[in-house]
């Protein structure tokens, strides 16, 4: 278990104090190297193999995403949708997952296609009602329930604790895709969960310049030797100059999500009263179903994302993304720059995403540019109609 009682702004901007022992460097170094020597009776008492499986690039920001989560262990990976499947594929053909009905689209669709034919049973519900959830556990088959919360990109809220004590009864493991929550909005482990997963990709890096997932583990248990086993036989592991761009990005995390917090809540309560804007799914406001779930396991802010609905449904939507000119129209999140999204057109015919949704990601901009930017692209499109 990490143990630190620094608060996240002071472990995340000096990395956990760590400096580099021969040079005294406050800023680590990247270690390239694919091999390492063993020593001369043939043991591996540096601890180091293969680069596989292991680097020293990754113990820094593993570390620091350990004290952050306040976990036992953390992993990174190539990606998210690495440290993702990475769970599920440490469970055995026939094991019973469930799992939100609108999550992050491309693991959906995996489970729903390689992990359904590898032998999982998956049930797609709705975690925000615990009675749903309650329905579907299936005793001595459920493994795991998955969780995303705030859900992408409805932003809808489950109640971690709830939903861990019903696992737990049922002999379930809970993991909890805590992307939009940045590690330090919400901490799922004290909440119960066993795991946690974050496309580092987005909050955790930050500058939309690096692919990387994260695992933290409560525990050093069996099914984590499985996860961290799958990372090195699938090679799914991140490079030593990727792994040195996460820890940069984290140095930052605190500030810019707080920064992204009071921007987004600004955007939503304007927007809320825009008559261009049929609704506003945002955690931050009290007229949202989760607002209540959120205050409790949120702290500090409620993210930086949120979605609107469009007074016309799918062309105002798309034709209002097309006149805006400080959000960039893009896919992804997190990143220092505001992004705007029609997600239904991204993610197909099969999508449960509403036609005429916008996501948007709020960056470090200016809050009165960027939700004027949008009142301005909100009338032109309707004004077109």
């Amino acid at each position: 278990m990490v143990t630190n009682n620094r608060s996240a702004a002071s472990i995340a901007a000096q990395a956990l104090g760590w400096i580099e022992p021969v040079t005294k460097a406050v800023v680590p170094p990247i270690h390239s190297s694919s091999t390492f020597i063993r020593d001369e009776d043939n043991q591996y008492r540096s601890g180091r193999v293969y680069a596989r499986a292991d680097n020293p690039s990754f113990d820094q920001a593993e570390a620091v995403l350990a004290a952050l989560e306040q976990g036992a262990h953390a992993a990174v990976f190539a990606s998210g949708m690495a440290a993702a499947t990475a769970v599920f594929l440490a469970l055995a053909p026939g094991d019973h997952v469930i799992a939100p009905t609108v999550m992050y689209w491309s693991l959906r669709n995996w489970l729903l296609g390689f992990a359904t034919r590898w032998g999982l049973a998956v049930d797609l519900v709705d975690t925000s009602d615990l009675a749903a959830v309650r329905a579907a556990l299936r005793p001595a088959r459920t493994k795991l329930v998955w969780l995303e919360t705030p859900a992408n990109p409805l932003w809808t809220v489950s109640d971690i604790a709830a939903i861990a004590e019903l696992a737990h009864a049922n002999g379930a493991r809970v993991a909890v895709d805590s992307t939009v929550a940045a590690a330090i909005l919400t901490q799922p482990l004290t909440l119960g969960a066993d795991f946690v997963m974050h496309s580092a990709t987005k909050y955790l890096n930050g500058h939309s310049d690096l692919i990387a997932g994260a695992l933290i583990a409560k525990a050093d248990d069996e099914m984590w030797q499985r996860i961290k086993a799958i990372r090195a036989q699938n090679g799914a592991v991140l490079g030593a100059f990727e792994a040195w761009l996460l820890l940069r990005g984290m140095r930052t995390l605190v500030a810019r999500v707080a920064w992204a917090c009071r921007s987004a809540q600004r955007i939503a309560e304007r927007l809320a009263a825009n008559p261009n804007v049929a609704a506003v799914l945002y955690p931050g406001l009290p007229s949202f179903p989760g607002h209540a779930v959120a205050r409790r396991q949120m702290q500090g802010g409620f993210g930086g994302m949120l979605s609107i609905r469009v007074h016309g449904g799918e062309a105002a939507a798309i034709a209002t993304a097309a006149r805006v000119e400080l959000w960039k129209r893009a896919t992804s999140l997190g990143g220092v720059e505001s992004l705007i999204e029609h997600r239904a057109s991204v993610e197909g015919a099969n999508s449960p995403i509403p036609r005429d949704l916008l996501r948007l990601s709020v960056g470090l901009e200016d809050a009165e540019e960027l939700v004027e930017d949008l009142e301005t692209s909100l009338a032109a499109a309707h004004a077109a109609r």
